[in-house]
């Protein structure tokens, strides 16, 4: 007997269990009618089609007593199949609700997922009448999860240190964790893993997407997939791959394990396309419910704007779909515990009239929002349409993704010279971006490597990138890597000096972005040599070049210690998470500056110093914050790029104090030395840096 819908509400949205059954809404503006489909336990055969027999605001509603959690289903939408007036109705395609809070199975490409016949000269004119449920991952209605009761840790930006990472890279290949955990939310809440990233002093992870992914028909086509998951297909539910055993719950799960170790977690969200691609993609879900609300559209109707480079932009100017965006992070918050969100090409969240707006409603919808506005928001500052280049541009409570950091400090170690102005301007905060409109030096997240480009073992070991796996001929991923060989091969070499300079020069560029005022982001497994042989684009590589690599060798302990210890004395010292622009102004009434630019003669820097194209070595004399423990005295930073030796003369350290030596990078890890004497002359060797402190004589 097929089961008979009631009225019921038009909110929430989405499948809503209330004990006695569960209430289904779907907005659609356009939508003639909608059906909703049952299936049975393994979600392989429709056992019940009926119509949603309410409409509220252009909301479909109904209501089915007695259902339960666990129950299957999907919505059939019926309304005309009209491209060139921007309508994209196909009822014979089963379709994923947007506020699916689970999915049976992961999406895998299937030719009838199309809603044109593929092949047919009329392209997408065409209409295909085959049935594709069989095919579809169905949604599953999802019960209340149990309150794990666990705590944020709330750490100030000023000490946050951001750890990203992919789920299933992180642990496929970890030796500590069982097999079945392996790639999955459970083997990355693991006990192992917690007690390396609470080893390492790492305060958050930034998850790489983790709702369910829509891979391309070219990929599947070659073997490979979406791997990255910057193709969603809903923002509510949780790739079914990263789940061990199919329940949400694990998610909850993990970020308490996270917690309770004083780790906070951050999500990479993708509000600014959809899986579906273009005109020729696949109808999964928002084409099929609604698609002229969804996107949007060219001036013909027929075709998207595309300011993301990935064939189509989400219409957040429509309130429904800014709606659907903010319910989907505050449910991350509120029912996931999540502590804030990486918005990637956050420009085209911003977009009023095609143009990037500082003072845009989703900037305002944010800052209003009583759950949203307390947690990170970290801004990927860009996207691919005009004036898409925004960094600086986003209102006081963002962070931002610093690229000018990333380039600045590649080239400034590997050697490209006219360099040393902006290297401060990175060193502090980069205040030329960010000393405007109320920000702090927290709004630049400062970073060298993430999961688009080099790891960082290879960023000195490739000068080119290695993309032919991807099979794109190579063409993909970015040429302009600022990158060296350093008078070695591409990738592994044998030779002792090369792997000696390379070492060393992992050091310099990891120093210098712990050392930096501002937010550090590390990329998983840099502090363990990971490499990916060179592919600076692995989006679509689930093997071994994207699984990190655990394997323990004399070298990447060694370099594991020496960022430990880096990160150790960032979160001890006041003047590297400073809340406050540097300025070189005169604290706390007396003759010391907050910070001196050096010449290596002692002398500070003059306006000619800074414009001296050759010159690749700078000193920098940071002052302790006001009100910072007796024993965090100033702090003198010594960065030399050249290939050769420079006499570094020491500045006058403060009565009763001396310089000591704490980091050498061209020895790697060094002992605290006995105090240098006023004014000695330190040697630093050629492409290193030293980095020394103040402290108190006998």
């Amino acid at each position: 007997m097929t089961p008979k819908l009631k009225a019921g509400r038009p909110q929430p949205l989405g499948a809503t269990f209330d004990e006695e059954g569960v209430n289904f809404a779907l907005f659609s503006a356009n939508a003639e009618r909608v059906e909703l489909c049952l299936f049975d336990k393994d979600g392989s055969h429709e056992i019940a089609r009926m119509e949603l027999p309410a409409r509220t605001d252009d909301i479909l509603h109904g209501y089915l007593p007695d259902a339960q959690p666990g129950l299957l289903y999907g919505y059939r939408v019926h309304g005309p199949y009209d491209p060139q007036n921007g309508h994209r109705f196909n009822a014979n395609k089963l379709l994923i609700d947007p506020y699916a809070r689970a999915l049976d199975r992961s999406f895998e490409w299937n030719d009838l997922h199309c809603g044109y016949i593929l092949g047919d000269p009329r392209e997408d004119l065409s209409f295909d009448t085959r049935d594709n449920a069989a095919q579809m991952p169905k949604c599953r209605v999802v019960g209340p999860i149990q309150d794990s009761k666990d705590a944020s840790p709330r750490t100030p930006l000023a000490r946050s240190v951001i750890y990203e990472l992919h789920v299933r890279s992180y642990t496929m290949r970890h030796p500590k964790i069982e097999q079945p955990m392996r790639g999955t939310l459970a083997g990355l809440g693991h006990p192992e893993v917690i007690r390396h990233l609470r080893d390492l002093n790492a305060t958050a992870v930034e998850l790489l997407p983790i709702h369910p992914i829509g891979t391309p028909r070219r990929l599947w086509e070659i073997g490979l997939r979406d791997y990255w998951g910057y193709n969603p297909i809903n923002f509510f539910a949780l790739e079914p791959r990263y789940l061990s055993n199919g329940d949400i719950a694990e998610f909850r799960h993990m970020v308490r394990s996270f917690h309770d170790a004083g780790i906070e977690v951050i999500l990479d969200v993708v509000f600014n396309h959809t899986g579906e691609g273009d005109e020729l993609g696949p109808t999964l879900s928002f084409r099929g419910i609604d698609n002229a609300s969804y996107y949007c559209l060219q001036e013909d109707k027929r075709r998207y704007l595309d300011f993301t480079g990935c064939h189509n932009t989400l219409n957040v100017g429509h309130p429904r779909v800014s709606q659907m965006i903010l319910d989907s992070l505050r449910y991350w918050v509120e029912e996931m515990h999540v502590d804030g969100f990486r918005f990637d090409l956050a420009v085209s969240l911003a977009r009023q009239h095609h143009h990037f707006a500082s003072d845009a409603s989703f900037f305002r919808q944010i800052t209003q929002d009583p759950v949203l506005a307390k947690v990170k928001l970290i801004a990927e500052p860009w996207d691919l349409g005009v004036d898409g280049y925004q960094l600086g541009s986003f209102p006081p409570g963002w962070t931002e993704w610093n690229d000018k950091f990333r380039d600045t400090v590649r080239r400034f170690w590997r050697g490209d010279g006219g360099l040393l102005g902006d290297l401060a301007y990175r060193l502090t905060g980069s205040s030329d971006v960010f000393d405007r409109s109320r920000r702090r030096p927290t709004a630049s997240l400062n970073y060298i490597t993430a999961h688009d480009g080099f790891t960082l073992e290879d960023l000195v070991s490739y000068a080119t990138k290695h993309n032919e796996a991807n099979g794109e001929g190579n063409l993909d991923g970015a040429n302009n890597n600022f990158s060296s060989t350093y008078g070695g091969p591409e990738g592994v070499t044998d030779d002792p000096a090369i792997k000696a300079l390379r070492a060393r020069q992992k050091r310099n560029i990891i120093a210098t972005l712990l050392l930096s005022l501002g937010v550090p982001m590390i990329l998983g497994g840099d502090e363990i040599d990971r490499t990916q042989k060179g592919n600076n684009n692995a989006y679509c590589q689930d093997n071994e070049i994207s699984w990190i690599d655990w394997s323990e060798t004399a070298e990447n302990r060694a370099f594991l210690a020496f960022v430990t210890r880096l990160l150790r004395f960032r979160a001890d010292h006041p003047a590297f998470r400073k809340s406050e622009f540097f300025h070189g102004d005169h604290i706390d009434g007396n003759n010391l500056k907050d910070v001196v630019w050096l010449s290596p003669d002692g002398s500070e820097m003059t306006d000619a110093d800074w414009i001296v194209s050759e010159k690749r070595c700078l000193g920098v004399r940071y002052a302790a914050a006001l009100g910072a423990p007796n024993d965090a005295g100033p702090a003198l930073l010594l960065l030399n790029a050249a290939d050769t030796q420079v006499r570094f003369v020491l500045p006058a350290a403060e009565p009763d104090q001396s310089w000591c030596c704490i980091i050498d990078t061209f020895h790697g890890e060094v002992q605290p030395e006995a105090p240098l004497p006023q004014s000695a002359v330190f040697l630093l060797e050629g492409r290193s840096l030293a980095l020394f402190v103040s402290e108190r004589t006998a």
